[in-house]
Formats: C-alpha cells, sequence, structure tokens
C-alpha cells in the first residue's frame, strides 16, 4: 500500500502497539503531526523536549514497553540529548523520532539544521537517517527490535521531511533479521555448572542486583534462588526492588551512597554473584579494595560489562531470566544458615543506628528520612516512586522500602538533575492503576517544574513531594567534606514560593515545617484527587546518609 512517510511511521507506531507519545511539535516534523491527529495514539505535548524523553523513559520502565518521543529538526531534536543519554546509560528502551531538514539541503547549515545522528551516535543504543523512503517501513521494524532485545537502549530515527511527504510502501511488522545482531540470552551449560559449584563451594555468597534483574522480569527467580540456598542480597541504584525492600536476606543499596550492612557484606564475602550491574564506580568505590576476598561471578547479557571494571573469575552471558531459570537444575540444596545469621546481626544493628537517625521529634526543620520512613508506611510501597537527582535520590533510595519490581524510577548512569517530575508524568500516564509518587529537591524541581502545565493540560495524578533546603545539597555537602567548607554557588536564592507556583498552575499543595505535621499532611496529598505538591523545610546541613 502506498502512502505518504509520515503515514507509515504512524501506521508502523500503531502496529507496534504504541498508545502514547510524548513530544512537541515543530515544522520540521510537521506532516507526522498531520498524520498523528487522526490517529488512535494519543500525543501528550510537554513543554520541553527533554521533558518529553524522560517521560518516555518514566512510561518504559513503568510498564515494560518501548517509550517514544518526539522532536522538530535543530534546538528541538538537541533538547533530547540529554534524555536519551540518560536512557542509554540506564539501559531504557525508548524511540525518539526528529523531523530533519530536507534531504537536498542537508549539510548547507539551512535554518534549524543539525545533525543529530553524529551527535546521539556515542550514547544510542543506534540511530537512522532515513535517506529513501523505501528504507523507512524497515526501519522502523528495526528500531523496536534494537530497543527492546539485548541489552535495552534509546534508538533514534531521524526524518528529513521530503521523506514525510514523499510517497512510501508499508511492510507489515515482522521480527527483523540484522546481521551481526544477534543477543545471547541463554548461559553456556558449562558456566552453569560452574556458578552452582562456586555457590556450593562457597560459606559467604552475596548478590549483588543491577537494574538487568528488573529489565529482563527476574525477580521471581532470584527470589527463589535467595530463599533456596540463603544468599544475601544488595542492589545497586538501579537494582531497587530487583526483590522487596522488606525481605529479611535484602541489605540494602551498596556503594558510596549505600547502607554500611551491604558494604560489609560485600567486603566479607568469598563469592560475589554480580547480576545486570555495570560495577561502575558509585557501586565499588576503589576497585582495588572491592570484594577483595571473594570470587566473582558477572551475569549480564552485554558482553562488553563483563570485566570492564572488575577481573571477573566466571563470565556468563545471557538473560538474567533465562540463567537463572537454567541454574536451578544445577544448584544443591545448602542453606548458609551461618552466613544469614551473620548478617542478619549485622543488618539488626543497622536498623537500630537508622532508626536513630530518622528522629522525629519537632525540631527547626523537617527529617527528610522520616518523611521517606513514614511515606513507606502510608504506601506500604504499593506505589511508583521516581526520583530527581541529589541528595533526595540517596534519602528515597535508603529510606523508602521498595517492595515491587520497576517501581523505583531515577536516573542512575547519568544522574539527571530534572528527571523525576517528567519521568512520573509518563510514568502514571502508562500505568494509570497505580499511584505515582515524585521526590524532589528544590534544585531538580527548578530544572523541570515547567512540566506542571504538562501535569495540568492533561490531569495527571501525580504526589510531589519537595525537600526545599534552599541549597543544591549534594554539591554543598562535596565541598564541605573534600573542600573545607568553601561553599560556592550551591545557594538557591530567588527560588519562587512553590506552593503558590503550584497554585498559579491550578494544582493544591501545603507547605510542612514540623515532624509532626508530616503523616497528616502526606495523608492528605495521598488521598487527594489529582496532583498535590508537599513542600518540607529541610536543615541545610542535613548530610546524605
Amino acid at each position: 500500500m502506498t502512502m505518504t512517510g509520515a503515514q507509515v511511521l504512524v501506521k508502523a507506531l500503531e502496529d507496534h502497539g504504541v498508545t502514547t507519545i510524548f513530544g512537541y511539535p515543530g515544522a520540521a516534523n510537521a506532516p507526522i503531526y498531520d498524520v498523528l491527529a487522526g490517529s488512535k495514539i494519543r500525543h501528550i505535548l510537554t513543554r520541553h523536549e527533554q521533558g518529553a524523553a524522560h517521560a518516555a523513559s518514566g512510561y518504559a520502565r513503568a510498564t515494560g514497553e518501548v517509550g517514544v518521543c518526539m522532536a522538530t529538526s535543530g534546538p528541538g531534536a538537541t533538547n533530547l540529548i540529554t534524555g536519551i543519554a540518560t536512557a542509554y546509560m540506564d539501559s531504557i528502551p525508548i524511540i525518539a523520532i526528529t523531523g530533519q531538514v530536507s534531504t537536498e539541503v542537508i549539510g548547507r547549515d539551512v535554518f534549524q539544521e543539525v545533525d543529530i545522528t553524529g551527535a546521539t551516535a556515542p550514547f544510542c543504543k543506534h540511530n537512522y537517517l532515513v535517506k529513501n523512503s523505501k528504507d523507512l517501513s524497515r526501519i522502523i521494524h528495526e528500531a523496536f527490535h534494537i530497543a527492546s532485545t539485548g541489552r535495552p537502549g534509546p534508538v533514534l530515527i531521524d526524518m528529513p521531511i521530503d521523506i514525510q511527504l514523499g510517497e512510501a510502501e508499508y511492510d507489515e511488522h515482522k521480527e527483523p533479521d540484522i546481521r551481526g545482531y544477534k543477543p545471547t540470552y541463554k548461559g553456556h551449560a558449562l558456566q552453569l555448572k560452574r556458578i552452582a559449584e562456586a555457590i556450593a563451594q562457597s560459606s559467604r555468597p552475596v548478590i549483588c542486583a543491577g537494574g538487568g534483574v528488573i529489565s529482563s522480569a527476574a525477580s521471581d527467580e532470584l527470589l527463589e534462588l535467595v530463599e533456596k540456598v540463603g544468599i544475601p542480597v544488595t542492589s545497586t541504584l538501579m537494582g531497587i526492588g530487583s526483590i522487596p525492600g522488606d525481605h529479611p536476606l535484602f541489605l540494602g543499596m551498596l556503594g558510596s551512597h549505600g547502607v554500611s550492612t551491604a558494604n560489609q557484606a560485600v567486603n566479607k564475602a568469598d563469592l560475589l554473584i554480580i547480576m545486570g550491574a555495570r560495577a561502575a564506580d558509585r557501586a565499588t568505590g576503589n576497585t582495588d579494595k572491592f570484594a577483595k576476598q571473594a570470587k566473582i561471578i558477572h551475569i549480564d547479557i552485554d558482553p562488553a560489562e563483563i570485566g570492564k571494571n572488575l577481573g571477573t573469575h566466571i563470565p556468563i552471558v545471557g538473560d538474567i531470566k533465562i540463567v537463572l531459570q537454567q541454574l536451578k537444575k544445577y544448584l544443591v540444596s545448602d542453606y548458609k544458615k551461618e552466613w544469614v545469621d551473620t548478617v542478619t546481626e549485622w543488618k539488626n544493628k543497622q536498623l537500630l543506628k537508622n532508626a536513630d537517625s530518622i528522629n522525629a521529634d519537632d525540631g527547626a526543620y523537617v527529617n527528610p528520612k522520616y518523611v521517606l520512613s513514614v511515606l513507606s508506611d502510608l504506601t506500604k510501597g504499593d506505589a511508583i516512586l521516581t526520583t530527581e537527582v541529589g541528595q533526595n535520590q540517596i534519602w528515597a533510595a535508603n529510606h523508602y522500602r521498595t517492595i515491587y519490581p520497576g517501581s523505583f524510577i531515577t536516573s542512575g548512569g547519568l544522574g539527571t538533575m530534572g528527571y523525576g517530575l517528567p519521568a512520573a508524568i509518563g510514568a502514571k500516564i502508562g500505568r494509570p492503576d497505580k499511584t505515582v509518587i515524585v521526590v524532589s529537591g528544590d534544585g531538580s524541581f527548578q530544572m523541570s517544574m515547567q512540566e506542571l502545565a504538562t501535569i495540568k493540560q492533561w490531569n495527571v495524578d501525580i504526589k510531589i513531594i519537595l525537600f526545599n533546603n534552599e541549597r543544591l545539597g549534594m554539591v554543598r555537602e562535596l565541598q564541605k567534606i573534600k573542600y573545607k567548607g568553601k561553599y560556592f554557588a550551591v545557594t538557591l536564592e530567588g527560588s519562587p514560593d512553590f506552593i503558590k507556583l503550584a497554585a498559579a498552575y491550578g494544582l493544591p499543595g501545603e507547605k510542612v515545617t514540623k515532624n509532626s505535621e508530616v503523616r497528616n499532611a502526606l495523608s492528605r496529598a495521598l488521598q487527594n484527587k489529582g496532583t498535590y505538591i508537599v513542600e518540607f523545610t529541610v536543615d541545610p546541613e542535613e548530610s546524605t546518609l
């Protein structure tokens, strides 16, 4: 069937089950918007293209589907870059579609021309500049296949306006056969046997669960292994939710901003099983001192990650869910009771220490750790929590109990401020049945607060927890520790009255200044039908840990 390129694109999106696109129109993608207007696909107009990319990311992480965002050429396309890079670092499947100037003038620096494929090549799983309309259908099908298979990631399709307007044939969606792209899903039998033997021979095993456990939907298989053999679990920031946060064998997040019990267990372990994690610096610290007593097993679908940062004794390439299913038949039932008892004692001591830090007495400021503890109690973990980046992110990671996989959504690898609010929009649109809460700092919030208009226009129900310490708290803390308290460029003077700002958008909220007001304020927010913002005044001296 002959169509225009724009019609082929929209038809392909529909065939791939796309129901929502986050985007911003312009002259170079106007033909696509003309076709979208008559389609079944809902378009969410964000207030900034970066917000569209982050919303697509939140949508993908909440639903397990591919998120889609769109922008025009030039500045529209470049405004997607941070969101694309964020998705790349965290292995999130999104399709970014950009308009481009006409093919015959590419390279002549015409109005709003930019080489977006060249610009995004370092942090896209793959990208395309469509040069011939007959390739368009194939390219779109390949893009979805590449984004969602193997190690997930973002794929960009750059469409010149003449390709959008010109004639193109649509080929029905079928599984592409891409030369050189054959992800490995099943683990090698010999390596599986070696893993089982290593577990049987170990007396102090620990699992480090990364984001790959969640993206491969392997939480059930992980939990079965953990409970059968008695292996304590730590997680990376991206791996939070791999197993329930209240599980007796979950020790918390490891690393420089993690829980001491998790780091202690890794340092004492004689076997460390890393699953779907990059073993990056925030998790390992100095690799020369990390898990020095342990034999290391690394399971990952991306062979490039294995051995990249840590020496690995038993590497295995494959999808974690499939690898763990395969591993079951090789395992010997040998519950590590003595080790479990030891780490449980450490954990209980840590919990008592945490209880002391979660001071609920009234003072001059609200304790953010107490806020997140109360939020855990009120939601019972049955909510999707997105975070910004900074102290708010670490407080949430360590003091909110995430129960379900895929319900803790944050920017891990890139550490993108301004991510949480638009990601929450995408998550709520993808999962309207779930309570969605964004935890933010006053610095991060001001990087994407224009998306309050998106929330208002589309009647998106999000609960906003805003910690206001009038500082870039994480940077200030860094300057305190490493630069002898020489504070510079970290005071957020001139910030608005956030509750009045929300009211200007027609969104209700309240400001809380005492711990004794926390529970009732959070209850009002959760019970409110529609978006509600609660601002908490936080001590600028409040530490991350």
